[in-house]
């Protein structure tokens, strides 16, 4: 076990305000494997303070050497990928294969991408006998989630810095052992000091003081959408501007033309990634009633394959969270056709691949955020059943259409309540916006929708 100390500000390790730790837990094995310092109030104000002292020199930084700083970043990511893949693995419990390409490559292409934009994006332009410009909001104050501890920490430093911001980010207390190196990789990049600024530390003690702190000019969340309705109204209270990525209960809409095996082996693998621990999964599939029991027999062969495959949850409390959803729908009436809640080893935060047929769309695993590797099979009528079914929920976050035709896929597709749908398995495409409709969030991340979160806009008449 290592017992790390000090906060990132100012562009150095400072010691913690206070002397509380967080235990780092392996969800594999239930062992700590390391301790960080518990932010104080005192932490994040420093923090703060630091961001603002260098906000008028990095606002004023030449995109080009903006876009320059944000490419070394890139490469200190490339360079450190092995021992961030390995870093993720240990806290979160996120299998080999995955931490290598999914949570240590997609940040280095994220903030590639941004050093890329940072150099080409257009900050002001002329509007009949106005210039305007579009300059940086400010100070953000990030809180970032432990599913994808970095990616989730470079979709939002990455735009901010190449907007010109300077910011403090707040890392999950699961994983912040990540968050770490990332901060490392931002000081070797060259990137001026108090322009990135890391606080470990408790939601409720760093994150609300993050949150409350009247020098953040903007706030952007990743989390649950309970939580982020509480971060919503103190951004309000305040007239802060704000950015949310909340929860998702993502249709995977199978209509009669599709190939059907390939629509329900790659929807299993989706809910089954990072073990179901994706906002944006799609964790109801809608077949029609004619081919719905071969569905459910082809998503239950599937997950099977997954029982050794998949890592554990994050922690106790999430394990115990879904097996509670998992019982909740049978007594509910769902049919279990794979898994259940029972552990399926003596030691580590797992939960069996679960298949719930003869779901409902009343029911509370219909209608609730599961968060583990739980997939729910419903069944449909006609398209206008499963449009019906497809939008009842609070959520618009992801979803899938699969169909014969490209072109009927899109045209269900462009009737869905959701930020992004992935047509007959489109793939993931780190340019495009990404972000939800009704309770799934506020703003886009990623690409330069994704930018403009970060930037405020002025216009010149003359």
């Amino acid at each position: 076990m290592k017992a790390y100390d000090g906060m990132y500000i100012d562009g150095a390790w400072r010691p913690a305000a206070g002397s509380g730790v967080i235990e780092v837990v392996d969800p594999a094995d239930e062992q700590v494997i390391a301790t960080v310092p518990a932010g104080t109030a005192e932490d994040v104000d420093a923090a703060v303070r630091a961001a603002r002292a260098a906000l008028p020199a990095w606002a004023a930084t030449p995109p080009a050497e903006r876009a320059a700083r944000l490419a070394a970043l890139r490469d200190q990511l490339h360079a450190r990928r092995d021992e961030i893949a390995a870093t993720v693995t240990a806290e979160l419990g996120a299998p080999e294969k995955l931490a290598q390409t999914v949570h240590a490559g997609l940040p280095v292409a994220v903030a590639g991408s941004y050093a890329e934009l940072a150099a080409t994006y257009s900050f002001e332009e002329r509007i009949g006998n106005s210039t305007v410009f579009h300059e940086p909001v400010g100070v953000v104050g990030a809180i970032t989630p432990w599913n994808y501890p970095l990616h989730q920490i470079v979709a939002k430093a990455a735009p901010a810095l190449a907007a010109g911001c300077t910011l403090v980010v707040k890392p999950a207390e699961n994983t912040p052992l990540v968050a770490r190196i990332f901060a490392e990789c931002v000081h070797e990049s060259g990137i001026p000091a108090g322009v990135f600024n890391l606080v470990t530390g408790l939601g409720p003690v760093a994150g609300q003081a993050l949150a409350d702190h009247p020098g953040v000019d903007l706030l952007s969340f990743t989390g649950s959408t309970a939580v982020g309705r509480r971060i919503g109204a103190i951004a309000t209270g305040m007239v802060k501007r704000v950015a949310l990525e909340l929860g998702g209960k993502s249709a995977n809409v199978v209509l009669p033309s599709a190939d059907l095996a390939r629509a329900v082996n790659v929807g299993v693998a989706n809910v089954m990634s990072n073990s179901g621990q994706t906002c944006s999964a799609w964790t109801r599939m809608l077949v029609h009633r004619d081919r719905y029991e071969e569905a459910v027999e082809l998503a239950a062969s599937a997950a099977a394959k997954y029982g050794d495959r998949i890592g554990p949850l994050v922690s106790a409390r999430q394990r115990d969270r879904v097996r509670g959803y998992i019982e909740k729908g049978v007594a509910e009436g769902a049919r279990l056709a794979a898994g259940g809640p029972e552990a399926p080893r003596p030691q580590g935060w797992y939960v069996s691949p679960t298949v719930l047929a003869d779901v409902t769309p009343d029911m509370t695993v219909a209608q609730e955020e599961i968060f583990g590797p739980v997939l729910c099979v419903l069944r449909y009528e006609d398209e206008e059943d499963a449009l019906r079914i497809a939008n009842g929920t609070v959520y618009g976050l992801a979803g899938a259409v699969w169909a014969g035709d490209e072109a009927e896929a899109v045209a269900f597709a462009r009737r869905m309540d959701t930020g992004q749908v992935d047509i007959n398995g489109g793939r993931f495409n780190p340019l495009a916006p990404f972000g939800g409709y009704k309770q799934s969030g506020v703003g886009r991340e990623l690409g330069p929708h994704g930018l403009t979160e970060y930037l405020q806009t002025k216009s010149l008449q003359f």
